[in-house]
Parts: structure tokens; C-alpha cells; sequence
């Protein structure tokens, strides 16, 4: 007969395999998103960094598809990640005084959750703070709660493992830092063991910055240009609007339950204070919607720990919750997961809006990204494969002395990456962001098929432009949707010379 602390230690592991399941199906549809070609085209070029991103997760993007494209393998990492994350999760539900029912709800709560689970379904920079995060406050609490100081050195490596991943982290150390040093929990920080966490953090992490030094940092400099030109930046209500409709606004009073348990709870204060700086942060430094995400499994364990509590004599009503949860998350699970066939997904995306009564663009963090027919995210899915193929078709059709020096320019990252991963036998540079970096390959720019673009126009570099066809998808991203393919012929001085000035770090 199984014990209830045997069933109790099961939870984690079923709720992390059903979470890894849910993901290996729900994931691979539609088309490799526009990003993931990105990640995989960097990670093909292995490097301490990049200029938009730390170097982990292309480097295991480019690892998924050495046999072959495959979107099951790729969006496998992610499921892993979201997986590991429902694990920590049901832990930290542990740490907090939780049994089985408070497990298995914030395990379906974090499984469900809308940001979270868009986390999971396809490859980011996001993906790994599923697990990094609710792990990192587990170690901590323990700490809080006596365990070895020597934990501050696991700590630290999962910080570093993070900080590889995706900068915005610092952001929840600093949150994190700020909750501990205001309450009693502050004598954690006190110890060798502390400081030699922050050592391991700093020793995983140098690689990368010294990267980002060498290169004159030029992530600063693309987010500076995203705040100016490019993001979308909401107000002080609008953002908290928003973090309820992403975490879904029938779960959303599960991690509300647990700020507020937490700011009454002494011993766990410290995590709900740093909830508070890290919201506080992301209005300061005009952090987007889903930036602060990952902190949402940690808030969600805490909620389920009174819930419990007050089900404690009710079963019929434990029951009625864990349904009630499962319900909505699966009625709302086709805005974070690729589930449904696009037509069908434009009508259940207007009801759910109807429902709560919601404009199409509430959620844009960028301006012209949301598209009439699919949101961002699913619409840059799309087309890809087919502007490969044209560009393909245009490139082999040039005569022999053009194409002995001919190169595709790329207008962006996805364009590029698109050509250089379904059609690699083309050639192909661009400007925006590490594509810069990587320099014109040698290529006098003599003859450029340019996807999209004026051919620098206004810099009078080419001395002719001919659009010779176009590449029109249906359900892409809104200026995707009637590319054209030009040939610039005649640069009135070797690109290499004028490279310096074409970058575009956006």
C-alpha cells in the first residue's frame, strides 16, 4: 500500500511527464517560427554570444536539427524546460508547507497558465526561466529554512545557467536580493557560501560578458533602440491589465491568492516583497508584458498551499477546483499553444476576445506586430518555407556571371534565417543583428537579391533596382505578407566598405 508521503513524492514526477506529454503533442504545428530559425542559423556559428542574445539557447537550437529539420525535436527543449518547471514547481509547493492536493493544483495551474505554456510551445529565451527560476526559490527558501549555506553554490549555478540564457534575469536576482535584505530572511546573505554563489554566477556568466564587452555591447544598444522605434509601452494600469489576461484571467486569482499569502507569511515575505521590486522594475525600465513571467510558478505554489488550507475538510470542493482549473486551461490553451488549424483558430480567437471583451491589439508589446487574420507569434510561423523556395528559384535563374557573385540580402533576421536554413546552398548576409556581425562574407554586393527592401536607397548605393517576383503568404506577419525579391545590381562602392553604417541592431 502506498503511503500518502510516497504519493506526495510522485506528484512532481507525473505532473512533470504529463507536462512534457501535453507539450510533445500540442507543440510541433504550424511551422518553425521565425526566431527558432534564428536561434538555429547562431547556433550554427558557435559563439560566447551574440548581439541580441546570450549564447544557450541557439547553441542547443542548432544541436536539435544536426540530423535534419525537425520541429519535434526542436520544441522538444522547450517541453523539457516546461516540464523541469511544473517539477520545481510541485517542490517549492513542497517547501511551502503544501501536500498532495496543493501539488497537483499549482501543477496544472502552471501547466496552463497562457504565458507560461507559450513558454513551453516553441523556442525562446524564455524557455529556460520555466525551470530556473521556481528552482532558484526553492534553493532559497530552503536556505531561509536551515539548509547547508553550501546551497548558495547551487544557487549560483542555476543563476549562471540562467544568465546564459537571457539577461532580463538580472532583473529577479535584484527582486530577489531586495525581499531578502527588507525582512529577517536576510541572514541567508551573511557567509563565505553567499558570496561564493555569486562567484559561480559570475564565473558561468563572464564568457558571455566578456563577449558583450568586446563587441562594444551592443545589446544596450538594441535595446535602447527598441524602447525609441519599436516597442509598444504601456502604463502603469494597462501592464497590470495585462499580466492578468496573460497568465488567463480564470487562473489568475491562484497567484494573486499567493502574493498576498506571502506578504502575511514572516518566513516566505521575502518572495512576495520581490514580486513587488521585479512589477516595479518592469514599469521603470519599460520591461514588456511577459518579461516577468517566470516568477508567476513560484506566486502559483504559494497560492495553492492556503487553497488547500481552506478545501482542507471538503473534498467535493477540492475536486470542483482541480476540474475548474483543468477546464479553463483547457479551453484557453489554443492562445499559447499551436493547437488549432488557422481558420478555426481566427474564429475560437474572436470568441475568446468577445468573451472578455478584449481588443485584438491589448497584448501588442510591439508596433505593426499583431496582424488582422493571427497574432504575432502564430502568423510569424508562416511562409517561410515558400520564401526559401522563391528566393531559391530566382538565385538559380541568374545568369552564370551574376550568380558567380551574387548574395541574398536579408531585410531581417527571420528572412535570412529562413534562406540559410531550408535552402543552404544559397548564400545569403544581412544587417540586423548578428547578421551584421557576421560581415558581408567576403561578397563584393556587386549583385544582391534583396528580400523586401529598397536596395539602400537611401543611401544611393545601387545604381538599379528590379523586382523580379513576389512572395505573398496568406496567414504571415503582417509585412511579410507581399514580399518582394529584388535584384540591385551596380554598388557604387564595395559593400565592404560601407558595411560599418548598414547595421541594424533592433
Amino acid at each position: 500500500m502506498t503511503h500518502a508521503n510516497d504519493r506526495a513524492v510522485l506528484v512532481p514526477w507525473i505532473a512533470a511527464i504529463a507536462t512534457f506529454v501535453l507539450h510533445l503533442v500540442a507543440n510541433p504545428h504550424y511551422g518553425f517560427f521565425r526566431d527558432e530559425l534564428y536561434f538555429i542559423i547562431c547556433g550554427r556559428h558557435p559563439d560566447w554570444g551574440y548581439v541580441d542574445q546570450p549564447p544557450l539557447v541557439p547553441l542547443m537550437s542548432a544541436a536539435t536539427q544536426l540530423f535534419g529539420h525537425s520541429l519535434v525535436l526542436l520544441r522538444a527543449v522547450p517541453a523539457v524546460f516546461a516540464a523541469a518547471g511544473v517539477f520545481a514547481t510541485c517542490r517549492l509547493v513542497t517547501a511551502f508547507g503544501g501536500g498532495i492536493f496543493a501539488q497537483t493544483l499549482a501543477a496544472i495551474v502552471v501547466a496552463f497558465t497562457g504565458v507560461l505554456s507559450a513558454f513551453g510551445g516553441k523556442v525562446g529565451t524564455d524557455e529556460v526561466g520555466l525551470w530556473t527560476w521556481p528552482l532558484m526559490a526553492l534553493f532559497v527558501v530552503r536556505l531561509t529554512q536551515g539548509a547547508d549555506p553550501r546551497w548558495w553554490l547551487a544557487v549560483g549555478a542555476v543563476a549562471g545557467i540562467s544568465l546564459e540564457s537571457k539577461y532580463s534575469v538580472l532583473f529577479f536576482f535584484a527582486a530577489l536580493l531586495a525581499g531578502l535584505l527588507v525582512t529577517p530572511a536576510r541572514k541567508v546573505l551573511f557567509g563565505r557560501w553567499f558570496a561564493a554563489g555569486c562567484g559561480v554566477a559570475v564565473l558561468i556568466a563572464l564568457p558571455n560578458l566578456l563577449w558583450q564587452w568586446h563587441h562594444g555591447f551592443p545589446m544596450l544598444e538594441l535595446l535602447e533602440n527598441g524602447q525609441n522605434d519599436k516597442n509598444i509601452i504601456p502604463g502603469p494600469l494597462l501592464y497590470f491589465v495585462q499580466e492578468i489576461i496573460i497568465t488567463i484571467p480564470f487562473l489568475a486569482p491562484v497567484w494573486i491568492i499567493g502574493l498576498i499569502w506571502l506578504l502575511r507569511a514572516p518566513q516566505f515575505r521575502f518572495l512576495g516583497i520581490a514580486f513587488i521590486v521585479l512589477i516595479g522594475e518592469m514599469l521603470l525600465f519599460h520591461g514588456k508584458h511577459y518579461y516577468p513571467a517566470a516568477i508567476y510558478p513560484i506566486l502559483i505554489a504559494a497560492g495553492a498551499v492556503p487553497i488547500e488550507a481552506w478545501t482542507r475538510r471538503a473534498s467535493v470542493v477540492r475536486a470542483a477546483v482541480v476540474v475548474y482549473a483543468a477546464v479553463f486551461g483547457l479551453a484557453f490553451l489554443p492562445m499559447s499553444l499551436p493547437i488549432l488549424p488557422e481558420e478555426t483558430f481566427v474564429v475560437y480567437a474572436a470568441r475568446v476576445n468577445a468573451l472578455l471583451h478584449l481588443p485584438h491589439d491589448v497584448l501588442a508589446t510591439e508596433h505593426d506586430r499583431e496582424t488582422v487574420t493571427l497574432p504575432g507569434d502564430w502568423a510569424d510561423m508562416h511562409g517561410w518555407p515558400e520564401l526559401a523556395e522563391a528566393v531559391k528559384r530566382v538565385y538559380d535563374g541568374l545568369p552564370p556571371a551574376d550568380r558567380a557573385q551574387a548574395v541574398v540580402l536579408g531585410s531581417n533576421y527571420g528572412e535570412a534565417s529562413a534562406v540559410a536554413f531550408f535552402t543552404p546552398d544559397v548564400p545569403v548576409i544581412g544587417v540586423h543583428n548578428q547578421y551584421w556581425e557576421w560581415g558581408p562574407k567576403g561578397y563584393s554586393g556587386n549583385v544582391v537579391l534583396q528580400i523586401g527592401g529598397t536596395c539602400f536607397s537611401a543611401k544611393h548605393l545601387y545604381a538599379t533596382r528590379t523586382v523580379v517576383a513576389r512572395v505573398r503568404s496568406r496567414w504571415a506577419i503582417g509585412w511579410e505578407h507581399d514580399l518582394p525579391i529584388a535584384i540591385c545590381r551596380g554598388i557604387r562602392e564595395p559593400i565592404a566598405a560601407v558595411w560599418p553604417s548598414l547595421h541594424v541592431f533592433i
